[in-house]
């Protein structure tokens, strides 16, 4: 294969591995997946070889002119690390969003990192993330999110949104300032206001908050709030981000089980069978 054909075909392998792996392999589903990964595994490779040969590197400073380059810095990046990018992109916006980085903040996103993606996270993603936290420019959330909602699955936004809470909360409490923002990128990821008020509760607690992690009301019935919790046991099953990091899964356990625990709460307290 030559290399003129590799460059003019990046960015169409892994859909390509995807037809194949769905066409050619008795899996179907599994089969596409294996090969879309396997096509994204290419193209980030050509992508980086790419950047390297017309002079990329790392250790240089980046001065940016302009939300704009601060977004072609991000594609750049993505290309090459794909989805860790996006979460270093977003926590950056959140640890930045009450004009302070706290440390607490840091470690719970250099720990989160660590046991999403093992040895593939480096110092390099470090350096990224202080890349995207020291810009004087605001960053171009609504492309960056755009980006992201076109890369991903809802379920794996609802996770995002459950670990930026997570980086929110790290100093104890999460400010106005940083809950108006969790907020816009929720909107601006496209996911929908009842998924936001539940994992909001999840961390922000009132005296309805078991109601609102379920998704309903004080005024409902008690085979509204039952119908309720069976919704949001579907819908937050860990089994939905089962093809995802061992972090992942555990943030999915841990809203499952609030789930399960808002339920109880408000069995105990009307006394429902």
């Amino acid at each position: 294969m030559s290399t003129p054909f590799i460059r003019i075909m990046t960015g169409y392998f892994k859909w390509i591995g995807a037809g194949l792996g769905f066409y050619l392999t008795g899996f179907r589903f599994f089969g596409a997946f294996l090969g879309f990964l396997f096509g994204s595994f290419i193209d980030n490779f050509t992508r980086a070889a790419k950047y390297v040969n017309q002079g990329g590197g790392q250790g240089r400073q980046h001065n940016f002119r302009s939300t704009q380059d601060i977004f072609d810095f991000y594609q750049r990046q993505t290309q090459r690390y794909d989805f860790p990018t996006m979460l270093l992109a977003l926590s950056a916006s959140v640890m930045k969003a009450d004009d302070r980085v706290m440390k607490s903040e840091l470690e719970y996103v250099k720990s989160f990192l660590q046991q999403q993606f093992g040895n593939q996270f480096t110092t390099s993603h470090l350096k990224t993330l202080k890349t995207f936290i020291d810009q004087p420019q605001p960053l171009p959330l609504q492309e960056i999110c755009n980006d992201i909602r076109t890369r991903t699955q809802p379920e794996v936004r609802v996770q995002l949104l459950h670990y930026l809470f997570g980086i929110a909360k790290a100093d104890g409490s999460v400010s106005p300032t940083e809950m108006n923002l969790l907020q816009r990128l929720a909107a601006m990821m496209g996911i929908p206001n009842m998924d936001f008020t539940s994992v909001q509760n999840m961390f922000h607690r009132d005296t309805e908050s078991d109601y609102k992690v379920l998704g309903t009301s004080k005024d409902a019935s008690d085979s509204e709030v039952k119908k309720a919790y069976r919704k949001m046991a579907i819908r937050y099953h860990p089994d939905k981000v089962a093809q995802m990091g061992e972090e992942y899964q555990k943030g999915a356990k841990e809203k499952f089980q609030r789930i399960q625990e808002a339920y109880e709460n408000i069995k105990k307290e009307r006394q429902m069978a």
